[in-house]
């Protein structure tokens, strides 16, 4: 099955949502948009030769989860054009709903992208609706570009860095490396780029490798499902709140890496799979799971015995570990909401505007806690670089 572009997708199947709502006008005389559920089944079973089977099979779940005993138009062609709408949480919902065809994982005669495609389907998407959706309105327009961009930059500063320090391994040893702008530091916090620049920067090439696989592995898929504004949005909230989760807790350390972002990525991943385990059809998820959560626990405890070992350069520590605390957070607040609504409108959950405030208040708390803390406190911070 070939994929086109999405814009034409999307006109091609209004025209059709025209078309069969047209041959069913004579159900809706008086022109109220509506028609009867038993109806709208007539008009798809009399007509559903023209549309993609995945499609009909939402189209007949819409049918049957509709309460109201009716179908609105403008649901219908939403749903055509693979728009958002409450229309499509109340079809995908219907668990209980036998489909009518073989599961998608049981389709032969696929191409090497249609493989990819559906192996990602079932690697972040727990309901068989949703991943048939999925592989058929998936058309790779745009890119993944968000991770696979970040993940480029990362690389070059760190070998950047690299040439320019003369060190690969443990570069956060050498005595020039904090005097670069992008690191966090706690005596140049009210340079606010920081608080989100220090992405750029790894202890080591051990910390950027971990990352770096982390990101690839578990990041582009998310993007590719659920698109590059949600995924950007968790990273950036896990990497923002990890640098104000060390200005708060370790209030003397400085930060490098990006594990607040991936780790708000993973566990929100980690976090989705565990909560739908029997919809979940990922292979050997479990073992899986266990690599994954080896990985970063040995990332973290690296993390701790860095922040911990003595300073080549006193009397600044180390880099702070607590960014990857605040990136789990994160994950399995604000994360797991995104991951568990695909396709869906995240204002209309309410779970997502409790998580989105609490997130808010920590920032705001963050920010006068930086402003007033510090001198209150009377902390002896370390000299700038």
């Amino acid at each position: 099955r070939e994929k086109h572009p999405q814009s034409g997708d999307s006109f091609v199947a209004t025209k059709q949502a025209s078309a069969i709502w047209l041959a069913g006008k004579p159900f809706d005389p008086d022109n109220t948009g509506y028609i009867s559920t038993e109806k709208f089944r007539s008009l798809l079973q009399r007509h559903g030769s023209e549309l993609d089977p995945h499609k009909l099979e939402v189209l007949l779940a819409l049918a049957d989860s509709n309460s109201e005993g009716r179908i609105c138009y403008q649901d219908f062609v939403n749903l055509m054009s693979n728009k958002r709408s409450n229309s499509f949480r109340q079809a995908i919902l219907q668990g209980n709903r036998r489909l009518c065809s073989k599961a998608l994982l049981e389709e032969t005669g696929l191409s090497l992208s249609q493989r990819l495609i559906r192996h990602v389907a079932y690697e972040t998407l727990p309901r068989e609706i949703d991943r048939k959706w999925y592989y058929d309105s998936y058309t790779c327009c745009p890119p993944p570009w968000f991770m696979i961009t970040v993940t480029i930059v990362e690389v070059a500063f760190f070998l950047y860095n690299g040439v320019v320090l003369d060190r690969f391994v443990l570069q956060v040893t050498h005595p020039l490396y904090l005097k670069n702008s992008l690191v966090y530091h706690p005596q140049l916090r009210a340079q606010a780029w920081r608080y989100l620049t220090y992405i750029f920067m790894h202890a080591g090439i051990e910390h950027l490798g971990l990352n770096v696989v982390l990101q690839l592995l578990v990041g582009v898929p998310l993007e590719m499902v659920h698109g590059a504004a949600r995924i950007s949005f968790v990273y950036i909230a896990g990497v923002v709140a990890g640098s104000l989760a060390v200005s708060v807790a370790d209030m003397t350390a400085p930060v490098v890496g990006s594990s607040g972002g991936v780790y708000a990525l993973v566990s929100a991943h980690l976090a989705n799979i565990v909560m739908n385990w029997s919809g979940m059809k990922c292979q050997f998820k479990l073992l899986r799971m266990a690599v994954a959560l080896i990985c970063m626990s040995f990332e973290f405890g690296r993390a701790v015995w860095l922040r911990f070992h003595p300073s080549a350069y006193p009397p600044c520590p180390h880099p702070s570990f607590m960014a990857h605390l605040g990136g789990v957070v994160v994950g399995i607040t604000l994360g797991v909401i995104i991951l568990r609504n695909y396709e869906q409108r995240l204002q209309d959950q309410s779970l997502w505007w409790i998580f989105l405030s609490i997130y808010l208040i920590f920032v705001l708390f963050a920010i006068f806690w930086n402003i007033f803390a510090y001198s209150l406190l009377d902390l002896k911070l370390p000299p700038p670089p």
